[in-house]
């Protein structure tokens, strides 16, 4: 099992390293999805990766945020510079930054961050028919969901076993940007969670979660599937980091962990202590915490003190292969690694005469160096020379070998021109396209869209009967989250598709994948995070006709994405944006646990605001936690851009106000009522 550790610092980089960590992941200056650590320059880059790779330690740069259409040469270049250290792997989220570096760098390992949302077998089969080496995994999942997705692939995967863990599944949480600017998915996460909301019988802090801690049994992991143990702290202290990875290295090898460096462990940094109620299928109430004043007080001086210590000097990990011998009136020492590479350092013979033993004792000595004797020559007559200058060979032959280690061959990167086929938009009148929660929720103004979704799991002799009575085109919303049911998923879509519905509307990869595995035709929602042409391209390439664009975007930022030849962009102008999609649901955290809710619950936050949560197929498909207010931008309708449909998404209206929306939509009147511009103006950060 591969230990996984974080570094937002050098010193984070040094303990990790030091406490026995066999790969790190860090971030650059831009584009990694932890923006608030420390994180590395260019040039601190290339010192670290020197530094891991001389040590026998992999790194792996995370470039996993979403990309703005300015931001994709830089980005590009960024990772060109990274292919010339180089580092061992680089982690992404957006697509089209993935199928470009598929296209420049093809030797270059790939890794799906779990930014991607990858919760199910299709969507992991997806990353690795795009060329993917690793998939790191969505948290919520259970170790059987882990086997499922094991038995399906055969890329690597990576799971968290330490660590925070967020309320939403990565990659589908808006809520920093909705309510601040700041984007979890471009690493600007100011973490509004942690403050209250709260649940009716909850404990005010309802979206709140203990840390994960699955050190103790981490080996359940590996039997699983998984071959890399991830720890989460890039904006940690050192003295975490030493922590974390120095227990899950002796848990990955099999050793107990000491109960004295859990408890240091967890005084460093928790939450009301630790959970693994996801990975064991026990959630609900259980898995809620907060950062008490306990939880603060507890990591004193004399803990950090005592974890210090953890990484204080060189970890002897590297075996080395030491031999001295004569060579005419000189004595060379070589230093070999298990590699081959060899180092060599020569003195001229002196008087008198070191014995064997001596010899052979003074090169044990390795202690202060990364490395430690595999195995130890030296003249049988012995050496003329001092134990000052065998030292000396000694020191000067590390060193050597040391330097060699940290050079590496260079990943090929292609420069390419950034271009790609631009579709003309021609004016047209902007088509809608209505989505309902609920058949229930049909009204007469919806036969003037082009299209309206409903649920998959909406009865197929419903669906019948709306396609007998002349409605507008159907599409069938594919859950975003699809925990555990995914084969049950698939039979929904065979069925539907036995019965003439082949359109689906895709909120996520793995959805996306089984429209192609099953011949369906997919269509893209906001979950699929597309904010650039090239993504647009990327899933333009996998199938999809039409796409939601990300509603994370400005209106100038929406007009500079180029739709590719055959397909179709919109972007969201009514209703609840859906700020979490949880496994979790906020309101089992009441003391009955979760409700299996039928009717939406909410959350008040601090302020009184009122945030629906609205459950998908029983919690299998997770549960939203909605804006407060609904998006409105049907009186903006000339100040759009040149887009080829709006979206108007209905949650908790009844058919009446979807009728009243649709209208007031149709002739750019003002909505009536509290809403919310989202971030049309401004974007995020």
């Amino acid at each position: 099992m591969e230990v996984l550790a974080p570094a937002g610092s050098w010193e984070s980089l040094e303990a990790a390293v030091r406490a026995g960590a066999d790969a790190v992941y860090l971030g650059g200056p831009a584009f990694g999805a932890r923006a608030s650590a420390k994180n590395f320059s260019r040039e601190e880059l290339r010192a670290a990766v020197e530094y891991c790779h001389a040590r026998g330690v992999r790194v792996h740069v995370t470039v996993n945020t979403i990309l703005k259409e300015g931001e994709l040469e830089e980005a590009l270049a960024f990772v060109q510079f990274l292919c010339g250290l180089p580092v061992d792997a680089v982690l992404v989220q957006d697509m089209g930054l993935w199928r470009l570096l598929r296209q420049r760098a093809p030797s270059l390992p790939l890794h799906a961050s779990t930014q991607m949302s990858l919760h199910g077998p299709a969507g992991v089969r997806l990353v690795e028919e795009l060329g993917g080496s690793r998939a790191v995994l969505a948290r919520e999942l259970t170790l059987q969901e882990v086997r499922e997705i094991a038995d399906g692939s055969s890329i690597e995967l990576e799971a968290f076993a330490h660590g925070a863990l967020c309320m939403s599944v990565s990659g589908q949480c808006y809520l920093s940007a909705m309510l601040g600017g700041r984007s979890g998915n471009r690493g600007q996460c100011a973490q509004p969670c942690r403050l209250p909301f709260a649940a009716p019988g909850g404990t005010g802090h309802d979206l709140s979660l203990k840390d994960l801690s699955f050190l103790q049994k981490i080996q359940r992991l590996g039997e699983a599937g998984v071959c890399s143990a991830k720890i989460e702290g890039r904006m940690k202290r050192p003295e975490y980091v030493a922590a974390a990875t120095a227990a899950c290295r002796l848990a990955a090898d099999g050793q107990a962990v000491p109960p004295e460096l859990a408890g240091s462990l967890e005084a460093a940094f928790s939450r009301s202590g630790f959970t693994d109620g996801y990975l064991t299928g026990r959630r609900g109430r259980g898995m809620f915490g907060t950062r008490r004043k306990e939880d603060v007080t507890a990591a004193t001086e004399k803990v950090y003190a005592g974890l210090r210590g953890l990484y204080r000097g060189e970890r002897q990990s590297v075996p080395v292969s030491l031999r001295l011998y004569r060579k005419g009136n000189s004595l060379v020492l070589s230093a070999q690694d298990e590699e081959g590479r060899e180092a060599t350092a020569s003195a001229p013979a002196e008087g008198g005469a070191l014995p064997q033993e001596r010899c052979l004792q003074q090169l044990r000595k390795t202690g202060g160096t990364p490395f430690f004797p595999s195995a130890v020559e030296a003249p049988r007559e012995g050496a003329a020379l001092s134990v000052s200058s065998l030292n000396t060979l000694r020191r000067q032959a590390l060193e050597e070998l040391l330097a060699l280690r940290a050079v590496r061959q260079t990943i090929p990167f292609t420069p390419m021109p950034l271009t790609w086929d631009r579709a003309q938009r021609p004016a047209k009148p902007l088509g809608l396209r209505a989505v309902f929660r609920s058949p229930e929720q049909l009204c007469s103004q919806a036969h003037a869209c082009k299209a309206i979704a409903l649920p998959v799991e909406t009865d197929l002799a419903v669906l019948e009967r709306l396609r007998e009575e002349g409605w507008p085109s159907i599409l069938l919303d594919l859950p975003r989250a699809c925990f555990g049911w995914e084969q049950e998923l698939r039979g929904l879509l065979q069925a539907r598709m036995a019965a003439g519905f082949g359109d689906f509307l895709c909120g996520n990869l793995g959805a996306v994948q089984l429209c192609r595995e099953l011949g369906a035709r997919p269509h893209g929602s906001f979950g699929l995070n597309i904010a650039n042409s090239a993504s647009a391209e990327a899933f333009s390439r996998l199938g999809l006709s039409s796409a939601e664009l990300s509603f994370e975007l400005s209106g100038r930022e929406l007009a500079q994405v180029e739709p590719p030849p055959g397909m179709e962009l919109g972007l969201m102008v009514y209703g609840r944006q859906p700020l979490m999609l949880t496994r979790n649901c906020p309101l089992a955290n009441a003391p009955g646990g979760c409700r299996n809710c039928r009717e939406p619950g909410a959350l008040t936050d601090r302020k009184g605001a009122c945030f629906p949560v609205v459950c998908r197929a029983r919690g299998r498909g997770g549960a939203e936690l909605l804006n407060s207010v609904p998006l409105w931008l049907g009186d903006w309708r000339e100040q759009l851009p040149p887009l080829d449909f709006a979206v108007l998404r209905f949650t908790l209206e009844g058919p009446e106000r979807c009728g009243e929306v649709l209208h007031r939509f149709q002739d750019g009147e003002p909505l009536g009522g509290p809403f919310t511009r989202g971030l049309y103006r401004a974007g995020v950060k």
